[in-house]
């Protein structure tokens, strides 16, 4: 019974020991337009997201209006489309509203 409680809290000792995983990073200066139109729908909603608040950071706006971003999301998947090769800032720059 001692041995298996020993056991347990080696176990668990390891468990907490163990590294936890790394916060992924991306540069958004270096996607294309085309590696955005390959992302998942996650991933497109997830930089959608993300477009919002640059874009109400740089307009110093305090007030997020969410409806704006299917339509800006929308926006820059049909531009990038169009220009594949284009840099996904460029087409935020020129597209979201």
């Amino acid at each position: 019974m001692i041995r298996n409680l020993i056991l347990a809290g080696v176990a668990g000792a390891f468990m907490i020991a163990a590294p936890a995983s790394a916060q992924v990073s991306i540069e958004m200066s270096q996607i294309t337009c085309k590696d955005f139109s390959g992302y998942d729908a996650d991933t497109q909603n997830f930089i959608g997201n993300w477009m919002r608040g640059y874009w109400m950071s740089a307009k110093n706006l305090t007030v997020v209006e969410s409806r704006y971003v299917k339509r800006n999301t929308d926006k820059i998947a049909k531009y990038c489309k169009k220009m594949p090769k284009a840099p996904l800032m460029d087409a935020i720059q020129k597209n979201a509203r």
